[in-house]
């Protein structure tokens, strides 16, 4: 890494001065350049315990202003040996968020600008950037053009505002004014028994409540299975139940299922419920030809969410919403005091009208920056060669005797289980083999080469592994795997000796 910069005294006024701030700006992009050319040196997960790092930094805030070499310093000192590095190539547990370097590049100007984009006034090139970057998106992912799309920082935020919509277009009540304790409705929505928490979530901070939350069951392949929502709506209406909302998933957060989007669609309309559509990690798989079938039905949603900060390389936090009703999504939210009010209102476009939040970065400048710098083929590239990879992967732990695949893999991500040769019946030995499982995981995890995570599975915990990394190449895949059989042949040994 880079020496730290010798840097002039701190001013007693103002900001930074202009050549300070040039050099250790310097020093921070030499860092990360060589942060990213020697990654492989890191451990994935840091080797520390709940506590050590606050224990390293004082307990005050400094009195008089310090030096940026100090800081700096201190930074590579005291921060860096507690970060989990996300953009490690073995980084291969959660969906992978890596920030490739044309995103983080626009990062850096959107953090120099710093303008709050909530009014087209308060920042043109914002607004109107982004309306161009969802358009692009909208037609990388193919969707038909009735889907108007804005950008916010996370999925579980998207996908709260399309909940919020769709409370909008249940007739009879009056959210906005009256709440819904006045309505005199039961609100219900649809989720899967795999879709993402934060659907329950939003429920609890739209008044829908958890008991407004019915769970459908999924088939063998962990998809919503649709003639078990049919039912629960006519039994939930016959009940007294106003069903408004459905979630669908492409890409669910444990196996990345693709629920029968099609078929959901069409019991939605049937009935005249708000279909979302949660594609925040499988919807960018629609960039390429042959996946393109993920997003069957998604043209009948009413919302979609994908997110960018996933499999697009942009640096956290980048999600996209797609609406096809925006006039009710600004009914939502919008609420303009006198102070916001503006001349350009009647012919601009106003992002702060659909949201709950005033304030917005110029986010999509770095999504702008990544998709000139990649293009649609590189991206397409990029993803190709992750989901091969992970279909090698599947297919040599389908050829391993001591080694399950117990989901489908239609994208980067593979869920598996360790079953020893002992266990002719998984499920007879399913709390011994769990455990098992998960000493494999920590073993795994413990070499620092590798970071896997875990899931459950009809009742069975999974060894999940989740690739995408921009920086990940073939060889770390590889050494992923022989990993796993090393530390796993030591396993099976302690185990099969215990008898």
């Amino acid at each position: 890494m880079k020496d730290k910069p010798e840097l002039n005294g701190i001013m007693e006024f103002g900001d930074m001065p202009a050549s300070e701030f040039r050099e250790s700006g310097r020093w921070a992009l030499d860092w990360l350049a060589d942060y990213f050319e020697n990654i492989d040196d890191f451990p994935v997960l840091p080797r520390v315990e709940p506590g050590d790092i606050s224990r390293m930094l004082p307990s005050d805030p400094p009195r008089e202003g310090e030096e940026m070499g100090e800081i700096l310093e201190d930074f590579t000192r005291i921060i860096l040996p507690g970060v989990t590095h996300w953009n490690h190539p073995g980084f291969m547990s959660y969906f992978s968020i890596t920030g490739s370097g044309p995103g983080i590049l626009g990062e850096l100007l959107c953090a120099g600008l710093n303008v709050n984009a909530m009014l087209w006034k308060t920042c043109p090139s914002s607004t109107e950037l982004e309306q161009t970057v969802m358009e692009w998106l909208r037609k990388l992912i193919g969707l038909p053009e009735s889907f108007w799309g804005l950008s916010y920082d996370t999925a579980s935020v998207s996908t709260m505002h399309a909940i919020a919509a769709a409370r909008e277009m249940v007739p009879g009540i009056d959210v906005r004014r009256q709440g819904l304790c006045n309505s005199g409705k039961r609100l219900r929505l649809y989720i899967s028994d795999q879709t993402h928490s934060s659907i329950e979530k939003s429920a609890i901070i739209l008044g829908i409540g958890l008991d407004g939350v019915r769970t459908i069951s999924s088939d063998e392949d962990f998809r919503m299975e649709a003639p078990a929502l049919a039912e629960a709506i006519k039994d939930d209406i016959r009940e007294g139940w106003t069903p408004f909302c459905v979630v669908a998933t492409v890409g669910t957060t444990s196996t990345t299922s693709v629920d029968p989007v099609d078929d959901i669609a069409d019991i939605c309309r049937e009935h005249g419920i708000w279909l979302h559509v949660d594609a925040a990690y499988g919807g960018m798989g629609a960039v390429l030809p042959e996946l393109k079938w993920v997003m069957k039905g998604c043209e009948k949603a009413d919302s979609l969410v994908t997110n960018p900060h996933k499999w697009l390389f942009t640096p956290q936090e980048f999600s996209a919403l797609f609406c096809r009703h925006r006039d009710l999504l600004k009914r939502a939210f919008s609420l303009v005091p006198e102070y916001l009010k503006t001349d350009q209102d009647q012919v601009a476009l106003n992002y702060m009208d659909y949201g709950i939040q005033l304030g917005r970065r110029m986010r999509s400048l770095k999504l702008w920056f990544i998709m000139r710098y990649f293009g649609t083929s590189g991206i397409q590239r990029r993803i190709r060669r992750v989901i091969g990879w992970a279909q090698e992967i599947a297919a040599k732990i389908d050829n391993h005797p001591d080694f399950v695949r117990i989901a489908p893999v239609p994208f980067s991500t593979i869920c598996f289980r360790a079953v020893p040769e002992k266990s002719e019946n998984d499920g007879d030995n399913s709390a011994t083999v769990d455990t098992l499982n998960q000493k494999l995981i920590h073993a795994v995890n413990r070499t620092g080469r590798v970071y896997l995570s875990h899931t459950r599975l009809n009742g069975k915990l999974a060894i999940r592994m989740a690739l995408g990394n921009i920086r990940t190449e073939k060889r770390h895949v590889e050494e992923a795997w022989n990993t796993l059989l090393e530390e796993w042949e030591s396993l099976k040994e302690e185990f099969m000796e215990a008898g």
